[in-house]
C-alpha cells in the first residue's frame, strides 16, 4: 500500500476538510483501495473499511498507535499503545455475507448505516435502527431484550473489525471499561497534523527561496529538511 504523501496527502486533507467524520472515512479508504469503485466504499463492510484505514496509516505513520483516553471515574488521562497489526489479526479472513439469530437474517453493517443513525441521540434507540437497517428478512423491532442481545452478538462475529474496542483500565482510580477506536478519525488527525507540517515547510522555503508549493513537495524528505536546516541558520 502506497503511504500518503507530498501533494496525495495535501489534496486528501483538502477535500476532507469541510466534510463530516464518516465522509472523510470513505474518502481515506477510497484512496486506501483503489480497486473499490470509489461509489462502493460506504456500502462496504465497516470491517473491511476498517482493515483498509488501518492499513494505510501504518502505511503513512507507522504501525504504533499512541492514544489517550479520559477515565470516566475520575477524568485522569489514559495513555495506551497500540501495535497496528494486532488490530489487523484476523482481518484477511473469509468472512461470510450474512448471518441468521434470532428469526432475522443480517448483513455486516457499513458506514452508509452508520450515517443514518448518526443523528440519534439514544444510544438503545441508535442500535435498534441499525440492527433494523442491517436486516435482510426478520422483523427486528419485535426482538425483545434478550433476543436483542443475541442479535448484536450475532453481527459482531460477522464482522468482528467493525467495532474495534480497547479494554482499559484506570491507574488511578481503578475504573474499567471500554473505549472505542475509530480508525478514520485516528487517520485523518494524524494526516491532518502532517498537512500543516508540509504547508509550514512549504511555506519556509517559498519564502527563502522564491519556490512554488509544487517545487518544494518535489523535493524528498531529506533534502527539505537540509533546506530548513539551512534556513534556519
Amino acid at each position: 500500500m502506497q503511504p500518503l504523501a507530498g501533494p496525495t496527502l495535501l489534496a486528501l486533507w483538502e477535500r476532507g476538510l469541510s466534510r463530516h467524520a464518516l465522509d472523510r472515512s470513505a474518502l481515506l479508504a477510497a484512496a486506501a483501495r483503489p480497486d473499490w469503485p470509489a461509489d462502493t466504499v460506504v456500502d462496504r463492510p465497516l470491517g473491511a473499511v476498517n482493515a483498509s484505514l488501518l492499513r494505510l496509516r501504518a502505511a503513512s505513520f507507522g504501525p504504533r498507535i499512541d492514544g489517550h483516553v479520559d477515565c470516566p471515574g475520575c477524568g485522569q488521562r489514559l495513555a495506551f499503545a497500540l501495535d497496528t497489526q494486532v488490530l489487523l489479526d484476523g482481518a484477511d479472513q473469509d468472512m461470510a455475507a450474512e448471518t441468521e439469530v434470532a428469526g432475522l437474517r443480517l448483513r455486516p453493517p457499513s458506514l452508509r448505516d452508520l450515517a443514518a443513525v448518526a443523528a440519534e441521540a439514544d444510544a438503545a434507540h441508535g442500535a435498534r435502527a441499525l440492527l433494523a437497517r442491517c436486516t435482510l428478512a426478520g422483523d427486528a423491532a419485535r426482538l425483545d431484550e434478550e433476543a436483542l442481545a443475541r442479535a448484536e452478538a450475532a453481527l459482531e462475529q460477522l464482522d468482528p473489525q467493525a467495532d474495534l474496542a480497547l479494554a482499559l483500565q484506570c491507574t488511578d482510580c481503578g475504573h474499567a471499561g471500554n473505549a472505542q477506536l475509530d480508525p478514520g478519525s485516528l487517520l485523518w488527525d494524524e494526516l491532518e497534523v502532517r498537512a500543516h507540517a508540509l504547508l509550514a515547510e512549504v511555506h519556509r522555503l517559498a519564502c527563502a527561496y522564491g519556490w512554488t508549493e509544487e517545487q518544494v513537495l518535489a523535493l524528498g524528505p531529506a533534502r527539505r529538511a537540509c533546506y530548513l536546516a539551512m534556513v534556519a541558520i
